[in-house]
């Protein structure tokens, strides 16, 4: 049992049960402890829920965290420290590629174009599409998380991602990742067809990742990521500069064998275009070079498309 006391104005309560009825939708319903009010404050007692609610407690817990006041008194230091906090109890190497991967489908729908997606929460209503498949596992994973965090101030799902994401990274000997909090999640799924497909040429993925603000030394810095994970670029649980160094030696090129199920065919274009090789051949030598690059485009890209709350 958590216990938390936080500052409201009673007459949101009434705000909250009027927007459940006028949508005519009825959310998973939580067993707490009642509310109590004490002078002009709000007690609440507040009870882990079951550790897995489905895809409707994670809509429900996103539309909650929007509708609730941000405490004032808490600071960005201790929003961040709560938040790193709650992840790490969730987060572990095995775990750390499936966070990445979150963090990727959701902000990699922004169009700088239409300035439509990005990183925004809208992950949570687009499980069902193909390129999703899996992911639910690991908004599960943090909605543990959440559950935790919302208890003492709201976070949004954008928020939460792009944190997991660079914990994720950083417990698997990556770099440390600085992430700003305040993002804003949306209410609708992004527009459909913006992931970039796996089965893209380089010369396509030059140009789809231009469309999203990104140079070629970003796509190949990002695409680094994939040292995660079972595509079969070194340790699935270390993150370092092995990918670059695997798509130099190209073993898929080998007769037989199990080479040919390494990587993705986006990744293995890469290796044949002549911009890209130039990338891929720094970071292969130089692992700082690559985990500085890593950290700035990761940064950019959990940043593109974000609305934020104002402070």
């Amino acid at each position: 049992m958590r216990s938390t006391t936080a500052a409201v104005d009673p007459s949101f309560l009434g705000s909250a049960t009027s927007f459940s009825a006028a949508w005519g939708h009825k959310f998973p319903v939580i067993n707490l402890q009642p509310v109590k009010l004490v002078g002009k404050r709000l007690t609440v007692a507040c009870a882990t829920p079951p550790s897995s609610f489905g895809r409707r407690a994670l809509i429900y817990i996103a539309t909650t965290s929007f509708l609730m006041p941000s405490p004032s008194f808490a600071s960005a230091t201790d929003e961040n420290a709560l938040l790193q906090e709650e992840i790490g109890k969730v987060l572990s190497k095995g775990r750390a590629a499936g966070l990445l991967r979150l963090v990727f489908h959701d902000a990699g729908t922004f169009d700088d174009g239409d300035k439509t997606g990005g990183m925004n929460g809208s992950i949570i209503y687009e499980l069902d599409r193909p390129e999703n498949r899996g992911l639910e596992k690991s908004l599960k994973i943090l909605e543990k998380a959440k559950v935790q965090v919302d208890a003492v101030q709201p976070v949004s799902w954008a928020d939460l991602i792009a944190m997991a994401g660079a914990e994720a990274v950083s417990i698997c000997g990556g770099p440390k990742i600085p992430v700003q909090l305040g993002r804003l999640d949306a209410t609708v799924p992004d527009p459909v067809g913006k992931l970039p497909e796996e089965t893209l040429v380089a010369a396509t993925m030059k140009q789809v990742f231009q469309k999203k603000g990104f140079s070629t030394q970003e796509l190949v810095a990002l695409s680094g990521a994939h040292t995660l994970g079972t595509k079969g670029f070194g340790s699935p649980t270390v993150f370092d500069n092995s990918y670059y160094k695997i798509l130099l030696e190209k073993p898929w090129s080998a007769s037989g064998g199990m080479s040919d199920m390494i990587g993705l065919p986006s990744d293995r274009s890469l290796g044949e275009d002549d911009e890209c090789i130039k990338w891929i051949s720094k970071y292969a030598d130089d692992q700082n070079l690559f985990f500085e690059d890593f950290k700035n485009v990761y940064v950019k890209l959990v940043n593109s498309g974000a609305k934020w709350r104002s402070m």
